[in-house]
């Protein structure tokens, strides 16, 4: 990660402490590729505008010399850029997960940071994918590709995405290994954290991901990626999110249909039957049960659609 802020005008003295920081991100915090990209992004765009800002190459020194004016510079001008209040949260967490790295090295650091209030982040709600839009996306992912192991694979990801409410970094992430011989034993993925936990896994998905290795032209070797690309490399989170917009786009519908979306059906569909929230909380991996809860507002959502359809005074 040295090389995300090769670049930039920064001292010695910074590149360092900033090549230990991502480090540390990686090795011991365990965040996940996907994290580390978007903290490493943020943190430079950062820099970049600081270096501007002060006019000259960056130290170290500057973070304890940082003042309040020189943050909200930095907000106003991404604010004009058309960052969200959510991209301008995430970009505040990655410059201040440095600064909480350069304290614990008891380097010292500008209380600015503590004193900055983040923007405010519009509530945004999880938009699930309803159920008969779901299986047609799988039933779709097994026909589209010219080549039918390439639709096994398709099918075999989207089912492992709805089925069990994977996220796509954990279900891209899986070995030949993970794969259990018999679907009773259940899949154990590794997730946020490097928490490992336990998934059931439905005969039907099982099967699916055993047609696909069967068909897949390569060597499954137990420590190797399960879901390959067509060349044999590893299959990329973009890859994936390509794939399920041109399914979409075919079955029309909205863009919020994505790899994600079909983790929250997951798990919206579970609590909609009867699922109770600490089972579904362990499922989906949350750290903490109100990450979980906020299924419970899209099920109530849903249930004042359809009462507002439905009921004959609802309208009154």
């Amino acid at each position: 990660m040295r090389g995300a802020f090769e670049e930039l005008a920064l001292a010695e003295d910074l590149r360092e402490p900033l090549a230990r920081w991502t480090q540390s991100l990686k090795d011991q915090a365990r965040v996940s590729p996907h994290t580390l990209e978007a903290y490493a992004r943020d943190m430079r765009q950062f820099l970049a505008f600081m270096v501007t800002h002060q006019g000259g190459r960056l130290e170290l020194a500057f973070f304890a010399t940082v003042k309040l004016r020189d943050l909200r510079a930095f907000m106003a001008a991404r604010r004009e850029q058309g960052a969200s209040s959510r991209s301008l949260l995430r970009g505040l967490s990655g410059v201040r997960s440095f600064v909480v790295y350069l304290t614990a090295q008891d380097i010292t650091t500008s209380e600015a940071f503590g004193l900055l209030n983040p923007p405010k982040a519009k509530k945004s709600l999880p938009r699930p994918v309803a159920v008969d839009d779901a299986l047609q996306l799988l039933q779709l992912a097994l026909v589209s590709p010219k080549e039918p192991w390439v639709g096994l694979r398709d099918g075999a990801l989207l089912a492992l995405l709805y089925g069990a409410g994977l996220r796509i970094s954990e279900a891209l992430s899986l070995t030949r290994a993970d794969l259990p011989e018999d679907a009773e034993a259940g899949l154990r993925v590794m997730g946020k954290g490097g928490k490992l936990r336990d998934v059931p896994l439905l005969p039907i998905m099982h099967k699916a991901l055993l047609d696909y290795m069967q068909a897949a032209p390569f060597d499954m070797r137990a420590q190797e990626p399960l879901f390959r690309g067509k060349r044999g490399g590893v299959l990329s989170a973009r890859q994936a999110q390509m794939m399920v917009a041109g399914l979409r786009r075919t079955l029309n519908l909205p863009d919020t249909v994505t790899p994600h979306a079909l983790r929250h059906s997951f798990a919206t569909h579970l609590l909609a039957a009867g699922g109770d929230l600490r089972t579904i909380q362990e499922l989906l991996g949350h750290a903490q049960l109100s990450s979980t809860q906020i299924y419970t507002e899209v099920d109530a959502n849903a249930l004042m659609e359809v009462y507002d359809k439905a009921h004959p005074r609802a309208k009154n």
